[in-house]
Parts: structure tokens; sequence; C-alpha cells
């Protein structure tokens, strides 16, 4: 019973997430989410209390599959300091595979791809769900990668230029990229091969190299 109870939830998050990626947060309602689970709305009131607590929940799941999939390539991906081992080891091969990785796992995950395509459709009308789409998507990854570029450069492992810059100068190409492969998917394996290109470049350019230059 509880298993069954267990597989519920996960059900209507799931066909919530996916109305919600398609239709938006606010057009979506409890009773069409309840159809497609398959159950009746008073039987998922027994599961959320809302649709606002379906949301919360799918952000708290969110967040477990993302710590899920960053242990398996043996990194935390919240906090830059914990990972800091990884990268400074890191050959231009690694870091071009874990980037790879990441990037195969937002466009592919359907769960991540969901809720990146819900937020992106509220961020202009929803203005809770813009905050929280600027800031999973674009100050997170910045603040992550600004701290990771500034470590590796105090290691010299990169140029000592303004890390803040060079973690939008990573980040942004990659970010585009993604967004393209969403609007038009016949697009991705070009789109792997100028992500791939713009890592080395990026490596080129503040790699070990230019930060001999510097000094």
């Amino acid at each position: 019973m509880a298993k069954r109870a267990k597989d519920t939830k996960q059900r209507i998050l799931i066909e919530a997430l996916s109305l919600f990626s398609v239709k938006g947060y606010e057009l979506v309602t409890v009773a069409e989410i309840a159809d497609a689970v398959g159950i009746k709305a008073p039987s998922l009131y027994k599961h959320y209390r809302s649709k606002q607590d379906i949301f919360n929940a799918i952000i708290t799941e969110m967040d477990r599959r993302y710590g899920e999939f960053m242990s398996s390539m043996q990194l935390d991906g919240n906090e830059a300091y914990r990972d800091r081992a990884l990268y400074a080891n890191v050959t231009e091969d690694g870091l071009v595979a874990i980037a790879m990785n990441l990037f195969q796992y937002y466009l592919h995950d359907e769960y991540v791809s969901r809720f990146r395509k819900l937020l992106t459709l509220e961020q202009y009308t929803n203005e809770e769900l813009s905050d929280i789409y600027i800031k999973r998507y674009i100050l997170d990854p910045l603040d992550y990668q600004e701290m990771t570029f500034r470590m590796l450069s105090d290691a010299g492992r990169l140029a000592p230029e303004n890390a803040r810059i060079m973690a939008l100068h990573f980040y942004a190409p990659i970010f585009l990229l993604l967004a393209l492969c969403d609007a038009h998917p016949e697009l991705e394996q070009e789109a792997t091969v100028m992500k791939e290109q713009h890592i080395r470049q990026f490596i080129q350019i503040y790699g070990r190299a230019r930060a001999d230059e510097k000094e």
C-alpha cells in the first residue's frame, strides 16, 4: 500500500511537470493533473495539498536528481570549493567530458528538460518562477564557475583574469546552444560539435600557456 502511494505521488509530479512544460504553470488545473494520472482530484489532495505543493515537490525532486547525477560524476556541483581537487588535476579532455555529460543531462533527461521549459515559459509572466529561472540557470552556474576559475587561476592552471568574465565567456555559449537544441532538436549534432570546439578554444585562450604569459 505504501509503495503504491509513493508511486502515485511520483506519477503526480511527472504528469504535472509534463503539463506545466507545455501549458505553463498558471493554466494547468489540479483536475487536469489528476485526470492525467488517472485519479480524481479528491484523491490527488490526499498526496498534495495544492498545486503549489506539487510544484514545491517538483523542485525537491529536481534537486535530488541533480545531486544524484553529480555524485555519479564525483562532483558536488553546487559548492565549487568541494570540487577543487577534481578540477585542479583535470585534463582538457576531462573538462570536455564533464561539460558534455552535463549538456546531455540537461538536454535529454525528461524531468530536467521539462522543468527548464516550464521556467522558460513562465519567466516573463510569473515573478516567482522568473526568479527561480534566473537563479538556477544564470546566477548559480556563473557563481559556481567563477569560483572554479578563480581557484584554477590561483593554482596557475588558468590565466589570472577576471574570473566572473571568464565564467561568462565559458557559460554563455553553452546556455545559448542548449536553448538552440530545445527549439531545434535536429541541430543537436552541430551544436555538440560547436560546444566541444568552444570548450577547447576557451582552454587555449585562458589555459596554462596564457597564464605563463601573464607572469
